[in-house]
């Protein structure tokens, strides 16, 4: 009887439309859910009669059905933070995590550090990156993010980078005098360098022209510093000679000797390189240091030496490095932080917590940098705030609402139709 199958029609839109008003709730219910993606329900039509077979049109429907929850993956908004390890996604891709129930993906980037240095969300789960080697390198390796280096240990210097220009027009006639170094060189310009012991120790080098484009350079040091010197005067620790071509750049570069014998502890012999740039003869422009008709300069001294530090702070960087600032001022990566990207994201299996699991919809996630592969970009001290509109959903709950009474209307005029017929009298 038709009336007893409009009867069931209206009781399935009456269940569409109260699933519809869970799902719109849900999405309002998260509004400060940070990470959170809001979701819509896609309904389609029941069709269970046909009057005349397989031969088109003429069909009966039975009413509707929940077909699809479907998140909508649009990108949130980025809200500033004062949280050193609060980050968000701008752009495709996860944060890939690892907890008891294994492997899940997250937008949420509401992290901190537990008391092991290691980096978790609010459930205690950790976060992936790629690890960091001793030296800062970033690999390709996976793992927990941690912080597992507190103190940084000391570096002696093995190299000096100078960049300076000498003056073309110096006198020959002037003779070097190690007693008096200050008076009888044509140039000075001083360097700190650090020995084994991370102890830092300055040391001036001298430069003397002997002859048209040919300077010689003497590194001294104090002699209180160093092993067997006399106190009070300077000594000598390496030299070299520096040759120019007529077009004032660098030509070749020569070193003699550099061992350096520091007081109080240090290794002895400490071999420093005073580099001078890429001259000619090994095929390099010989621009670092010149010689031209200015006064004598240094713009730049650079070393490779440090104290030891101890850790002062800690910092992500635009590309999810996290770097370890120490006392002595040197900044050391430690890992990077990855994002996973799949091919169809709605597809992901929901587990609460704001994470996601991969499934057979999805697809299996490619994992990587940011900026790379499409994945998207970091945003250090920021989250990214839920996409639910509540004025949208407010209007999607009045939607419901109405789909809802009138569905009631079906079923009601369906029961009194109903009733009309247990009514009849013969």
């Amino acid at each position: 009887m038709g009336i007893l199958s409009s009867l069931y029609t209206g009781i399935t839109g009456l269940r569409g439309q109260g699933e519809a008003l869970s799902i719109y709730a849900d999405n309002l219910a998260n509004a400060n859910t940070n990470g959170f993606k809001v979701s819509r329900p896609e309904f389609s039509d029941v069709v269970a009669k046909s009057l005349k077979g397989l031969l088109g049109g003429n069909q009966i429907g039975s009413g509707v059905r929940l077909q699809a929850v479907n998140p909508i993956f649009s990108q949130g908004s980025v809200i500033q933070t004062d949280s050193a390890t609060d980050i968000a996604i701008q752009g495709d891709g996860f944060f890939a995590m690892e907890g008891i129930d294994g492997r899940s993906y997250s937008r949420n980037g509401s992290f901190h550090f537990d008391k092991d240095g290691k980096l978790i969300n609010a459930d205690g789960f950790h976060v992936l990156g790629f690890q960091a080697d001793k030296n800062g390198r970033i690999t390709s390796k996976l793992g927990n993010i941690s912080v597992d280096r507190t103190v940084i240990d000391a570096k002696k210097t093995d190299q000096v980078n100078m960049f300076m220009n000498l003056d073309l027009k110096a006198e020959k006639s002037l003779q070097f005098d190690p007693l008096r170094p200050d008076e009888t060189a044509h140039f000075a310009t001083g360097a700190t360098v650090y020995d084994s012991a991370g102890t830092a120790h300055v040391v001036t080098l001298y430069f003397n022209k002997e002859d048209d484009r040919v300077w010689r350079w003497r590194a001294m040091a104090k002699g209180e510093e160093i092993v067997g010197a006399e106190p009070g005067k300077m000594a000598q620790q390496a030299s070299g000679v520096l040759t120019f071509d007529g077009d004032g750049g660098l030509l070749s570069q020569t070193t003699d000797q550099s061992a350096f014998n520091f007081t109080k502890g240090a290794a002895p012999e400490q071999n420093i390189r005073f580099d001078f740039g890429n001259d000619k003869t090994a095929g390099g422009d010989g621009t670092q240091v010149t010689t031209f008709g200015t006064a004598s300069e240094a713009y730049k001294t650079t070393q490779d030496g440090y104290t030891a530090g101890t850790l002062k702070g800690l910092t992500f960087n635009d590309d999810g490095t996290l770097t370890a600032v120490f006392s002595n001022g040197e900044n050391v990566n430690l890992a990077q932080l990855v994002l996973a990207k799949f091919e169809n994201p709605e597809g992901m299996f929901k587990m609460g917590g704001n994470r996601f699991r991969e499934s057979r919809l999805s697809g299996q996630p490619t994992i990587g940098s940011p900026t790379t592969g499409g994945r998207g970009s970091i945003q250090p001290k920021s989250i990214e705030s839920s996409t639910t509109d509540i004025a949208n959903e407010f209007i999607n709950l009045m939607g419901a609402q109405r789909n809802f009474q009138a569905n009631t209307r079906v079923v009601k005029t369906s029961d009194e139709m109903m009733q009309e017929v247990l009514n009849i009298r013969t």
